[in-house]
């Protein structure tokens, strides 16, 4: 476990620890990095799990977790196993078979990786200060409906948010026939991904993982289910997922919180990578919304 140290504007110190892996889906690792600064209370915890084609030093992620843990929280970003991203390679796309071969299951098994090392790790318990019966779960697009899955049922997560979250995990399937049909028969499908111009791959396993237990991997279901504090955030110029993903979720939620940012794009005005000091003003907005919600909801 590396731990580093790194000073912020206020002065104040910022603990970091970087790069530490875990186990993760298939004996494939996890990598994830932790920020916080000491304070004389256990700190409540907040999750974020990236999304689709997504890595958690994507862009301004590290800005966003430095800004949650000057606010008095331990934000932990990581990597899913299989999201292509390499443990001697972390800002690229390196590992395109592991990428192909990602599913759902896979996911919601690795986020529970890191939930439990969190939960159980003496060191990391007190190195940290965790409050682990205070954990928030946020997703990033795909990213999104694994967080609501997951901390619908979890007891130590008090409260969920979704950013730019999708609304069903088979949106990019669910009114196309005719691709399945094409997918099935191939076997394979290609993704391009538009930053790094790779024909990423998709097996039809991922289809065949969601349709053994379609229930399980339902948004709709977990959210009628559904009693902790939910908040859901979205750009009204998101290309990648509309603002109707984000009514979804509304609309079948039990008690949550919409707030849409005007003129936020999919990624609240970051890009990769990104080179500025200081956090763009969509991504200053959903901080700061999404850290009142928590602090108004902490149990």
């Amino acid at each position: 476990m590396q731990n580093q140290q790194a000073v912020d504007l206020n002065f104040c110190i910022m603990k970091t620890i970087k790069n530490h892996t875990l186990k993760g889906s298939n004996g494939c690792p996890i990598t994830l990095d932790i920020y916080w600064q000491e304070a004389d209370r256990k700190k409540p915890v907040v999750v974020f799990a990236h999304g689709f084609k997504g890595f958690k030093d994507w862009g301004h992620w590290h800005l966003i977790a430095e800004q949650f843990a000057q606010q008095g929280f331990c934000f932990v970003k990581f990597n899913f196993s299989h999201n292509g991203v390499c443990v001697d390679d972390l800002n690229n796309f390196s590992d395109l078979e592991a990428f192909g071969h990602n599913n759902f299951e896979k996911e919601l098994n690795d986020l529970q990786a890191v939930l439990d090392w969190l939960e159980t790790d003496a060191d990391v318990l007190k190195s940290c200060q965790l409050d682990t019966q205070n954990i928030t779960l946020i997703g990033h697009s795909r990213g999104g409906p694994i967080a609501i899955l997951e901390g619908v049922q979890r007891l130590s997560v008090c409260q969920i948010i979704s950013w730019a979250g999708v609304h069903e995990l088979n949106y990019a399937w669910e009114h196309h026939p005719e691709l399945l049909a094409l997918w099935k028969k191939e076997g394979l499908r290609y993704i391009k991904n538009g930053r790094t111009r790779q024909n990423m791959p998709l097996y039809y396993q991922l289809y065949e993982n969601y349709q053994r237990n379609p229930a399980k991997f339902s948004v709709k279901e977990a959210l009628n289910t559904n009693r902790k504090p939910f908040l859901i955030v979205h750009g009204s110029e998101d290309p990648a997922v509309p603002v109707t993903a984000a009514k979804y979720l509304f609309q079948h939620a039990n008690d949550a919180q919409i707030f849409i940012i005007e003129g936020a794009n999919h990624v609240f005005g970051g890009s990769h990578p990104y080179t500025e000091k200081f956090l763009p003003k969509h991504s200053e907005q959903l901080v700061e919304k999404s850290v009142q919600f928590i602090q108004q909801n902490i149990v």
